[in-house]
């Protein structure tokens, strides 16, 4: 009986929907809220089970991934770090924590995966921290006023997205935990792979017929969505054939035997860089076992199962297609996401939450593994959804009227980028928002995930850009306030802060400097004309990637509103400015400048531009940041000192208020947060700039500059 019960429950645990929004009363919804909650946070511990002993959790089953003892404590520090951005919560529970645990998971250039600047703490305290948190959102749950329908503006959806985040890294930790030796993991009840197996069936091509395809989801919207799944987009497909089943390692196997990894005529250039990279013959999980062939799972090595689906990433799949269309004759790829949606819609499937039973490997509802490719028919076509991801030919990009969420606001923009392709489809650990029909994820093309392919013949010519230009609103202002023309006589900003510098700066070493709230990054670069070491640090990546952007490649393309719908095309590049020689010197990090990571210090020199005014505790920083900076080092504000509660509570602000009945200026309260530890240095100077929005119109602003040294 025991047995028995515990297979119910594990199962309970696995089967799950993510709530409707729009329908249900504010008790039963509240109720529905904390049990999903509580089985994401379970099914996430339970699978944190698989390791054996805590060494495993140390172990770096990717170079370009952290070991998964920063996962299980990135989880939990989302929900703390959204809540307080959000304003729910004003208390941290483990600032330490809420910053190593903070950023660094998708293999951006800026994550930091240097180990030298991580101290990881003990499994032990990690999951004492996870309690906590749990209690605290449990609590939060039973708390909050709840209004229905909840949308994007509610205090719930915040809550969801944290629960949506986990389910996230439920998915993506599982692929890091088939990287790491078995001898580190152990048997997982929860987890039993399918035991079908055998020979695949032969591969042919089913006609779609040609159809229209709406993209996008409205803001009122009964599933909890990413902002990229807002928008719209209309498109007409062509008639195209579609391969009936994913395919199969079978499949798969004939172009290895026929020496495709050695042969750099079937990739791309990117693809073949990655396959010198890698000197890899054969995909990462298979397992050569002398003349015999094995599989690779979460927990287990098995005999090959041909007929399960080749798990890869892009580029070995697009040369898979290249190989193939030269075996066949004809012209074969993988779908875009518009033919996708046309094979998935010419099928009655039921979206998640609304299927009785997961009609495909997905959601979990199933096994804890791929299974043959033929097992779930969709009505002449198999595994439309579920098995494995399916990637496709496109990058991810915005919807018309994409708009980005507040709270996340570099879940989408960093990888609209040209670099992360569309996958579709869901694997069979794809729950919650992942295993909804508008889903839209993206990884680098050289990244593995549970995911394969199925291919598509079709004469339309399919034409990738690979340009890309920036068209993020608020980011573009930056790139031209930072790299644009100058407008009204008014000097480019960074330059007029150097040029304020100059005869300080003969009085300091010249080590190390650190430029907060970098933006798009022309102040870090700036600063490298003088410093050995510059790092530049922002909260939000849409910024960082610019000037990471900058460093990797030398140059930079935005678009530059015009009018209305109106833009030009602008293009700079580092050289323009005499700063490509020494971009080196210049590291890019996202981080909080309110919990900043420990590594963060020994600076010479920092320097936080229009930065204070838009910090949630502008009060603790200037508390802080003295433990940053050398003896003798100067430490730079500058700001227009525009103080709004939707950045800063009142109680946090630094000035602009009656205090005691007396006008209380921010420099009063520099003075008084600063001048333990900080001498200032001379008289606080005005700096104007100029930010363009459009060809008409423009903001103009003084911010004022005043300049400490530590004493």
């Amino acid at each position: 009986m025991k047995n028995v019960t515990d297979l119910k429950s594990n199962q309970d645990i696995r089967v799950t929907k993510t709530p409707v929004l729009n329908e249900g009363s504010p008790e039963l919804k509240r109720k529905e809220i904390l049990e999903y909650f509580q089985k994401t946070w379970e099914l996430d511990d339970r699978l944190y089970d698989s390791l054996k002993g805590e060494d495993a959790f140390y172990m770096r089953a990717d170079p370009l991934r952290h070991p998964l003892i920063f996962y299980i404590g990135h989880t939990a520090t989302f929900f703390i770090n959204k809540l307080l951005l959000a304003g729910i919560i004003t208390e941290r529970i483990n600032p330490e924590f809420e910053s190593i645990f903070a950023v660094g998971v998708d293999e951006m250039s800026w994550d930091d995966l240097n180990e030298a600047h991580y101290d990881w703490p003990t499994v032990r305290d990690v999951r004492e921290y996870r309690k906590q948190v749990k209690a605290r959102v449990e609590d939060l749950i039973l708390e909050l006023p709840l209004i229905m329908p909840i949308n994007w503006e509610n205090p719930f959806w915040v809550i969801l997205m944290g629960i949506e985040h986990q389910r996230i890294h439920i998915e993506t930790s599982s692929v890091l935990i088939r990287q790491l030796p078995l001898d580190r993991l152990q048997e997982n009840p929860l987890f039993s792979i399918c035991e079908e197996a055998g020979s695949a069936p032969e591969n042919e091509l089913v006609k779609v017929s040609p159809t229209k395809v709406s993209l996008g989801k409205k803001r009122d919207d009964a599933l909890y969505g990413w902002d990229n799944e807002f928008g719209t987009l209309e498109t007409d497909v062509n008639a195209f054939s579609v391969s009936r089943f994913l395919v199969s390692n079978q499949e798969f196997k004939a172009f290895v035997e026929d020496k495709g990894y050695q042969t750099q005529m079937w990739w791309t250039q990117e693809g073949w860089s990655w396959v010198q990279f890698k000197s890899c013959e054969y995909p990462v999980f298979w397992i050569k076992d002398g003349e015999n062939w094995k599989l690779r799972c979460m927990l287990q090595e098995i005999e090959m199962p041909w007929n399960w689906p080749a798990e890869v990433n892009y580029l070995e799949a697009k040369a898979f297609c290249n190989w193939k269309s030269a075996q066949l004759g004809k012209k074969l790829r993988m779908p875009t996401e518009a033919e996708y949606y046309a094979l998935r819609n010419s099928f009655n499937i039921p979206d998640q939450p609304y299927w009785e039973k997961a009609p495909g490997n997905i959601n979990l509802e199933h096994y804890a593994s791929s299974c043959p490719v033929d097992t779930f028919d969709f009505g002449g076509v198999f595994d439309v959804i579920g098995n494995v991801w399916q990637w496709t030919e496109m990058p991810i990009s915005a919807l018309d009227g994409f708009e980005i969420h507040p709270f996340y606001d570099d879940f989408s923009t960093p990888t609209f980028d040209a670099r992360h392709n569309l996958i579709k489809g869901g694997s069979w650990i794809s729950t919650g928002n992942l295993a909804i029909k508008d889903s839209r994820y993206a990884f680098r093309r050289h990244f593995f995930q549970h995911a394969g392919f199925r291919y598509i013949e079709s004469e339309e010519e399919l034409v990738i850009k690979d340009d890309y230009y920036e068209s993020d609103e608020l980011v573009s202002q930056y790139c031209e306030f930072q790299y644009g023309q100058t407008y009204f006589g008014v000097e480019n900003y960074s330059k007029a802060c150097l040029k304020l510098l100059q005869e300080h700066l003969k009085t300091i070493n010249k080590g190390a400097a650190l430029d907060l709230g970098c933006a798009t990054g022309r102040t870090s670069f700036e600063l490298a004309r003088y410093f050995d070491k510059v790092t530049g640090l922002d909260f939000s990546a849409r910024f960082i990637r610019i000037g990471t952007q900058l460093k990797e490649s030398g140059k930079l393309n935005y678009s530059r509103v015009e009018e209305g719908k109106l833009d030009t095309f602008q293009e700079v590049k580092l050289s323009d400015y005499g700063l490509d020689a020494f971009s080196e010197k210049v590291e890019f990090f996202q981080g909080d400048a309110c919990n900043l990571k420990p590594f963060f210090t020994d600076y010479d020199l920092v320097i936080a531009s229009n930065l204070i005014d838009r910090l949630y505790n502008p009060i603790k920083f200037l508390q802080d940041i003295h433990t940053r900076i050398n003896t003798g080092g100067l430490l730079v504000l500058t700001s227009p000192y525009t103080w709004l509660e939707e950045f800063t509570d009142v109680d946090n602000w630094v000035g602009g208020y009656r205090k005691n009945g007396e006008p209380y200026t921010t420099l009063d309260g520099l003075k008084e947060q600063l001048t333990d530890y900080f001498d200032l240095v001379e008289e606080p100077q005005d700096i104007p700039f100029v930010i363009r929005e459009t060809a008409r119109k423009y903001q103009h602003t003084i911010a004022q500059m005043s300049i400490w040294r530590r004493k």
